[in-house]
């Protein structure tokens, strides 16, 4: 017989030979032994995780006439049937090939005649994402109302793309990753079975790589196995999997925490001659820096997650290196990993990389590996770092505050007195409030109509779902606050991102052609901080009150006894125009 791969071999064939879904199991054996079996299923999750094992267990289990505790036999002739893909009234579908209204159609015909040998007719159709808009509502009546001797099973691993028409008429399982310890487990289950000699750490290491998928595990425990002639080494896992070794990948986190640019760049160079993959040497220090920050809040997660793995240099690089410096180097290889993936030369990025994280090192106060002939630090000695940067931190407030007391007395002089010094110009202009351009705004004013800016409240939720996570976050905090057919003015809570927006042209450029797409025009966008958008209103109003006057409409039929004050006043009433009444507070001087 030819060889068949592990995933195949060793494909779960009860319900508890599945690994890390213990709720799901449980909820359908239980569902089976009391004979509640539902007419349809959604099993959701990543890849790897079970869900078509799960669906061929069930169609096994509800069609066994020998099963126990809602466990099949698999010994009877439906199960081998089933197992082998050879009984007809189970019927596996790939919704990838056969997303079409057709294909759909032609199950609708076939699932009103019973079955010919089983007790249930199930219907798998794997991956279901893909079936096209007119295929699902094809399936939907069907699904709705299926023949008692019928039962579907949808697995996807995009949930989200399935209509909530058929979520809401299924049950729906969500599998979820597997830990790498239950990966560990299973593979070294699997290889004393097969009598291969095997590297502990070598195999933790493909439980890491695999991340969370069992399928993923087996396949990439099958290549380790063909590369190292039926052993697996540690060697062998890292060359295979592309991964660096803790020593190395610690040695490098090391030099740049360290600020040493010229080591970690020799680090680096042996990385690349060993032909490690850039992509996965990122990804492997982005969960090392990750491990750092998440081992000084809860060790024993990163304990679990590294199967007890941890090592004293990691503990102590854990205590030295402060959670900001970690933040900032996370971020720079965020940013590396996204402009990689469109570069032929990934070793050029890896060296920049390496200069910029050494450079985050020096300047955020990483603290350098302690070298071993100076004695133990004290905790008087670990707490120095931290007492210095709070004695500045007490300096500068208070070098702040004697500036603010010099601008209250200059204040409280007469007015004919001019001040000798202007100790507080620096602090002014490092808060000066961030230029608004009127230029832009004014016209928008002009014309601007609460109906159009009730349109764009309506669709500014959509608008921002359709922009990426970065300009997402920096939209999150604004909102339109007058709009006309000229222009749209939105007004953000804080003023350093009104600064950045401003900034990012290619934002600016997402949001109009966003608009373009939900109301049909290209409107152009003008950012406002929120703390100057009513000044800025008030100024255009007494600046307009001229122009307003003779727009007004003082013969209004609102009651001549007691006319409203938006009747009375042109500047009211324009205001109410563009805003709305909810929005404008009339007072009285």
């Amino acid at each position: 017989m030819a060889y068949q791969a592990l995933y195949r071999v060793w494909r779960p064939q009860r319900f508890d030979d599945m690994i890390g879904q213990e709720v799901i199991t449980r909820t359908l054996k239980n569902a089976i032994t009391t004979h509640q079996i539902s007419h349809a299923y959604l099993f959701a999750g990543p890849r790897g995780t079970g869900k078509t094992s799960a669906a061929k267990i069930l169609a096994k289990a509800i069609n066994c006439h020998h099963q126990q505790d809602g466990e099949p036999c698999n010994e009877c002739d439906t199960c081998k049937a089933i197992t082998a893909g050879t009984l007809n009234d189970v019927i596996e579908i790939d919704a990838a090939s056969n997303n079409g209204v057709e294909e759909i159609r032609d199950i609708r015909d076939k699932v009103k005649y019973a079955p010919t040998v089983a007790d249930y007719k199930v219907y798998i159709i794997d991956e279901v994402h893909m079936l096209s808009t007119g295929a699902f509502n094809a399936l939907l009546k069907t699904l709705e109302e299926p023949p008692a001797n019928v039962i579907f099973i949808l697995a996807t691993t995009e949930p989200h793309k399935i209509p909530a028409t058929i979520i809401s008429r299924v049950q729906r399982f969500d599998f979820k990753r597997i830990a790498a310890s239950d990966s560990y487990d299973r593979m070294t289950y699997i290889l004393d079975q097969k009598k291969v000699t095997y590297d502990d750490q070598a195999v933790k290491v493909i439980a890491k790589a695999a991340e969370g998928g069992m399928r993923d595990a087996l396949s990439i425990l099958d290549q380790a196995l063909s590369f190292g002639d039926n052993e697996i080494t540690l060697d062998n896992a890292l060359l295979v999997t592309g991964s660096v070794t803790h020593d190395l990948l610690a040695a490098y986190v090391q030099q740049v925490l360290g600020g040493d640019t010229k080591k970690a760049l020799a680090t680096l160079q042996s990385v690349l001659e060993a032909g490690k993959d850039a992509e996965r040497f990122t990804e492997d220090l982005v969960g090392y820096a990750r491990d750092l920050l998440l081992y000084q809040q809860a060790p024993q997660l990163v304990e679990e997650a590294e199967m007890g793995s941890v090592g004293e240099d990691f503990q102590q690089l854990s205590k030295q290196t402060p959670a900001t410096t970690m933040y900032a180097m996370i971020n720079e290889l965020n940013t590396i990993q996204q402009q990689m993936r469109f570069t032929t030369h990934p070793d050029v990025y890896l060296e920049i990389l390496t200069i910029k994280l050494a450079e985050i090192g020096r300047t955020q106060g990483a603290a350098p590996a302690q070298p071993a002939a100076t004695a133990p630090a004290t905790p008087a000695d670990a707490a120095a770092p931290t007492t210095a940067v709070a004695a500045d931190t007490i300096t500068a407030l208070q070098h702040q505050v004697d500036q603010l007391k010099v601008a209250v007395q200059q204040l409280e002089q007469p007015a004919v007195a001019k001040p000798a010094a202007r100790p507080v110009k620096p602090r002014v202009s490092a808060t000066k409030a961030p230029e608004v351009n009127l230029a832009k705004i004014n016209p928008v004013l002009g014309s601007a109509t609460r109906e159009k800016l009730t349109q764009l409240q309506e669709v500014w939720p959509d608008l921002l779902n359709s922009l990426t996570v970065t300009q997402r976050a920096v939209m999150k905090v604004s909102q339109p606050v007058a709009a006309a057919d000229s222009g749209v003015i939105v007004a953000f809570d804080y003023s350093f991102l009104y600064q950045q927006a401003t900034s990012d042209q290619e934002l600016t450029d997402a949001l109009e052609n966003g608009l373009d797409r939900m109301v049909g025009t290209a409107l152009p966008i003008v950012f406002v901080p929120k703390d100057q958008w009513p000044v800025i209103r008030k100024n255009y109003l007494t600046a307009h009150k001229d122009e307003l006057t003779h727009r007004g409409t003082p013969d209004t039929q609102q009651g001549e006894s007691d006319p409203p004050q938006s009747a009375a006043n042109p500047v009211v009433t324009k205001a109410e125009e563009l805003f709305g009444k909810d929005v404008v507070d009339v007072k009285t001087d």
